[in-house]
């Protein structure tokens, strides 16, 4: 099969989406009005709530919500061959990524900015609000502790992009201080910033920093993960404006010239993909493709924790609501193109079928590692990057991706804390819910793992996949339930909520089998935890959407109505 044609019929069919069906989701399902005040203005308070230019918060949710795993995923999932990984996030990215970003961001907006949690005790009831807030808890806990994982190992597998990572801190301070203080131009404080990242890169390439193997008693992933854990505990503190924001704008258009780079990589060496389109003899042990294929590739396809990004973030620095199609489906476009960029390296990236089969020869050997090591082979050939430029280009990519997912993480984390503690009648400020975070955060890094290593949180990797498109499913059926109230089209919402509901309850039940026959009581305890919680948040949810049937319909005001006009006001 041809990368090419491939990567071309791929490309297309996402944009596509973005024009065309994400235009008819914007006018007809959520009806986003130009004139509707949004929350940023309402409640400025130049820390949380700050009105933003919509390519700024496009970089902040973009890079938020990409994280690592769109890489993941898509490396792993093409054990089972590269046509369901294809078809999975091109069609997710059009008709399930992109429907579910922009609508929590919607409806966020239109409740205050108020995240899914707090939305789930108004649209579903105090029951299924609490339940809900378990889920995201578990989440959040899971996406910190596996990011940092993830993080830790590339950085110890690629010493030469640890100062491109940590030099892109200073720059998005810079950034932040030229855009808010000193009023500059953005296009030339983006092209300055770009410059000075890609800079970091270089000097990164030619002076590597590896740690000694021992740390003040720690090894060297540990006392990683223990500095991940602090930075990104300060940098949820701190204005959104002061590092947030511009660390991840800057990071955006970063990681979106690396995809360029990478696609024009693909596109003129046309490497042949050797990978079986169907891989009708997986390595033994390998889990059927249905359910685990869907829960798999979450980020690239559709995800729950895009939607604490778009309603814990993204909505409280949206200018106006008619940006909410740019930040949030044009976001998932960007995380599917890397994920579709993902399955080409991974499947072409290779001399020979034996050769891939050698990497594949187990469920979960694909992954990062993988992503950088064939990737940086397809640079080599079509670009002519030396090699390990190439592996510190695309190493920087998936760590900033990583770490930009992980500072929201934690400060979405902080919020869920600061609201549970509300439930229980305490009120933590920000630095004790932070302390909160991270002490959980450290706790399940190094109490889950009796090695010491701080990877604790790839131990539970395996329910990631399944919380995540759970938690994916609750937001949509808030979302149905307020279209439903509003008497909108609710079929593009419902249809997408009941295939992700089928498919997650399926795979908690299949690791349950899996869990016990494995004597892992702690996976099976959360996944008992978490599929109660399913269960019994589908039921809340499925009776708040019939009581919204029978009920009158909530008036449209003049505002929400001038939602069927264009962007532009016509």
């Amino acid at each position: 099969m041809s990368s090419v044609v491939l990567t071309l019929v791929g490309i297309v069919i996402i944009i596509a989406g973005y024009l065309i069906y994400s235009k008819y989701l914007a006018n007809r399902v959520y009806k986003l009005s130009p004139s509707y005040t949004t929350p940023s203005h309402e409640f400025n308070d130049g820390v949380d709530y700050v009105p933003t230019n919509k390519f700024v918060l496009w970089g902040h949710h973009f890079t938020s919500v990409a994280g690592a795993a769109p890489i993941v995923g898509p490396a792993v999932a093409v054990i089972w061959g590269w046509l369901p990984a294809f078809l999975w996030v091109t069609l997710g990215t059009v008709f399930f990524a992109g429907m579910h970003d922009m609508g929590a961001l919607w409806a966020s907006v239109r409740n205050k900015g108020q995240s899914i949690g707090s939305l789930s005790g108004r649209y579903i009831g105090s029951r299924g609000r609490n339940l809900f807030l378990i889920v995201i808890f578990l989440l959040l806990l899971m996406v910190n502790a596996v990011f940092a994982v993830v993080i830790a190992e590339l950085l110890i597998a690629q010493p030469t992009a640890v100062i491109p990572v940590w030099g892109a801190i200073v720059v998005a301070v810079l950034i932040g201080q030229a855009i808010y203080r000193l009023k500059w131009n953005l296009p030339l404080v983006s092209i300055v910033g770009v410059v000075a990242l890609y800079a970091l890169i270089l000097v990164g390439d030619r002076f590597p920093i590896e740690l000694p193997d021992t740390i003040l008693g720690l090894s060297a992933g540990a006392f990683w993960i223990i500095v991940l854990f602090l930075y990104a505990g300060v940098a949820s503190t701190l204005p959104v404006w002061m590092l947030l924001q511009p660390r991840d704008y800057i990071n955006g258009l970063q990681l979106f010239i690396g995809l360029g780079i990478l696609y024009a990589a693909i596109l003129i060496s046309s490497p042949t993909i050797v990978a079986p389109a169907v891989n009708e003899n997986p390595p033994p042990g390998t889990p059927g493709l249905v359910p685990l294929l869907f829960v798999t590739i979450a980020c690239g396809a559709i995800s729950g924790f895009h939607g604490m990004v778009s309603s814990g973030t993204s909505s409280k620095q949206l200018d106006k609501e008619t940006d909410a199609r740019f930040v949030g489906y044009f976001g998932a476009v960007g995380e599917g193109l890397l994920a579709l960029g993902t399955i080409i390296v991974v499947t072409a990236g290779f001399e020979t079928l034996a050769s891939w089969e050698e990497t594949y020869s187990a469920f979960n050997e694909g992954g990062v590692v993988t992503f950088v090591t064939s990737g940086g082979s397809i640079l080599n050939e079509g670009l002519g990057i030396p090699v390990s430029l190439s592996a510190t280009i695309l190493a920087t990519m998936a760590v900033l991706f990583a770490a930009t997912t992980m500072d929201t993480g934690v400060r979405l984390q902080r919020y869920i804390v600061e609201e549970i503690g509300g439930l229980m009648g305490l009120r933590f400020s920000t630095f004790v819910a932070t302390v909160i975070v991270i002490v959980f955060g450290l706790g399940l890094s190094f109490g889950a793992d009796v090695t010491g290593s701080g990877e604790g949180g790839m131990v539970i990797w395996p329910l990631f996949g399944t919380t995540n498109q759970l938690l994916a499913a609750l937001t949509l059926a808030i979302m149905t339930v307020m279209l439903v109230r509003k008497r909108r089209p609710y079929l593009p919402v419902l249809l997408p909520l009941l295939f992700v509901l089928v498919m997650t309850v399926y795979a908690l039940l299949v690791q349950i089998v899996e869990f016990y026959n494995e004597g892992n009581w702690l996976l099976l305890g959360m996944d008992i935890v978490i599929l109660v919680a399913a269960v019994w948040v589908v039921v809340e949810s499925a009776t708040a959407i019939g009581r919204a049937r029978k009920e009158e319909p909530e008036p449209e005001d003049e505002v929400a109505e001038a939602g069927t006009r264009d962007e532009s006001g016509r």
